[in-house]
C-alpha cells in the first residue's frame, strides 16, 4: 500500500527485537533557522516556482521544524519539489474566491501549493472577521499545506481564534472496516493569551502520524496497540502490516477504547472540508505519495474576533491555562502542560541549540537534493 520513505527525522534511543540501538549527537548536524528556510525557498525557486510562493511554503517548513514538527518540515520539502516538477501541482497563479458574503468566502485553490492556498485564505478570514466578527472560509483546490497550526498562529497574531482542518489522503481504516476511508485529518485550533501566550491545539485525527508507524518499520520496532490495524483491519503490532494493505486507527484506537469518537472526528473534517467546499474527499482523495492525480484537497480556515463577545477573553485564556499548568502532577510527572507548551519548549532549545538540529540522513538528502535543482547546499553551522 505504502513505500516507505528514505528516512523520517525523529530522535533517537530506541529498541529493536532484541537489541537496543542509540543515536548520538554526532548523527545531527545543527542549521540557523534563517538558513533551513532560506535553503527551502532557493531550493522551491529552482523548481520554477515564483519566489513569493517560495518563500511561504520556505516559512511553513521551517516553522513546523521550529515548534518541533519535524516530520512536516524540511522532511517534506521533497514531496513539493516532485510535485512542482511533475506539473502535478501549479507553479504560478493565485487563489480565486468563488463565492463570498461579509462572513464567508469559497475559494477555489487553482492546484497552487498548499501554503500558498492557506495564507490567502486565512488572511481573507481575518479581514472578514474584523469586520463582521467571524471570517469562514473553505477552499478546495488546494495541497498539502504543511502544519495545520501555522495557519492558526497567524490568526492568533491577528488577536483572533484560528481554526483549520484539512482532509488528507485515506489513510485511516474507520472504525468496524477494513480499508482506509479518510485521511489524518488535522485539527488545529488557537486562542491568544495575556502576555504573547496562546494556547495552540495542533492534532491529528489519528491516533499517529504515518511517519511514526514508517519509523518503527525501519527500526524494526514494534507498534503499541491502538496505533494501526492489517489488511483484515485487526489491531495489529506489526508496523510492516500496517504499511502493506492496512491502515492508521482513528484517534482512540479500538472501539472499545474510544476509536469510534477519533472516526467521527476525520469524518467531521472531511465533511468541513472536501464536502462543504466541493473538492475530492474521503477515499476519492489521491492515494499517499501518488503524484500523477491532482490532490483537489478540502481545506477550511476560520478567524473568529474576540470583540465580538464578552469582554476580557484574553485575560480569561491566561486564567484557564493558568489553572491547568499549576494542577498537580500525576505521580511520576513533573509538570502539567497546556496545547502549545511543547512546541515552546522546542523553540526554546533551538534558540540554545542555536539552530535546528536535523539527522545527518537528511541533510545527505538535502544536499542530493541541491545537486539536482543545481542551488547552494544548506549550509551548517
Amino acid at each position: 500500500m505504502h513505500v516507505l520513505h528514505r528516512f523520517r527525522s525523529y530522535a533517537c534511543c530506541r529498541y529493536r527485537f532484541g537489541a537496543m540501538s542509540t543515536e548520538s549527537a554526532s548523527d545531527y548536524g545543527t542549521v540557523e533557522v534563517a538558513e533551513a528556510r532560506a535553503f527551502m525557498e532557493r531550493c522551491m525557486v529552482a523548481t520554477g516556482v515564483t519566489s513569493a510562493h517560495a518563500s511561504v511554503l520556505a516559512e511553513v517548513l521551517a516553522c513546523a521544524d521550529h515548534r518541533g514538527h519535524y516530520s512536516h518540515g524540511m522532511n517534506r520539502l521533497e514531496m513539493y519539489v516532485k510535485d512542482i516538477k511533475s506539473g502535478i501541482t501549479e507553479k504560478e497563479g493565485e487563489p480565486s474566491i468563488l463565492k463570498e458574503l461579509a462572513g464567508t468566502a469559497w475559494v477555489d485553490g487553482n492546484n497552487l501549493l498548499g501554503p500558498v492556498v492557506g495564507k490567502f485564505c486565512m488572511d481573507l478570514a481575518i479581514k472578514k472577521a474584523k469586520d463582521a466578527g467571524i471570517g469562514w472560509v473553505v477552499a478546495k483546490g488546494s495541497n498539502h499545506y504543511g502544519i495545520a497550526g501555522w495557519y492558526t498562529l497567524r490568526a492568533i497574531e491577528a488577536g483572533m481564534i484560528g481554526l483549520s482542518t484539512t482532509n488528507t489522503s485515506p489513510l485511516v481504516v474507520p472504525t468496524r472496516a477494513r480499508e482506509p476511508m479518510f485521511g489524518t485529518n488535522p485539527i488545529s485550533c488557537g486562542a491568544p493569551a495575556q502576555n504573547d501566550d496562546s494556547y495552540v491545539l495542533d492534532m491529528a485525527t489519528s491516533t499517529v502520524a504515518l511517519g511514526k508507524i514508517e519509523l518503527n518499520a525501519v527500526k524494526k520496532i514494534p507498534i503499541p496497540n491502538g496505533w494501526g490495524c492489517d489488511a483484515s483491519g485487526v489491531q495489529s503490532n506489526d508496523p510492516k502490516a500496517v504499511l502493506t494493505g492496512g491502515g492508521l486507527l482513528p484517534l482512540g484506537g479500538s472501539e472499545i477504547a474510544g476509536g469510534y469518537k477519533g472516526y467521527g472526528l476525520a469524518m467531521m473534517v472531511e465533511v468541513l472540508s472536501g464536502v462543504l467546499g466541493g473538492g475530492a474527499f474521503g477515499p476519492n482523495v489521491r492515494k499517499w505519495k501518488t503524484s500523477d492525480t491532482v490532490a483537489n484537497l478540502g481545506q477550511i480556515f476560520v478567524a473568529i474576533n474576540p470583540e465580538a463577545f464578552a469582554p476580557g477573553f484574553e485575560g480569561r485564556m491566561s486564567s484557564l491555562m493558568g489553572m491547568c499548568r499549576s494542577a498537580e502532577p500525576a505521580e511520576g510527572e513533573t509538570e502539567v502542560l497546556v496545547a502549545g507548551d511543547k512546541a515552546r519548549k522546542n523553540i526554546a532549545k533551538v534558540e540554545k541549540d542555536e539552530g535546528l538540529r536535523y539527522h545527518n540522513n537528511l541533510l545527505k538528502n538535502m544536499d542530493d537534493l541541491a545537486t539536482s535543482l543545481g542551488v547552494e547546499a544548506i549550509k551548517q553551522k
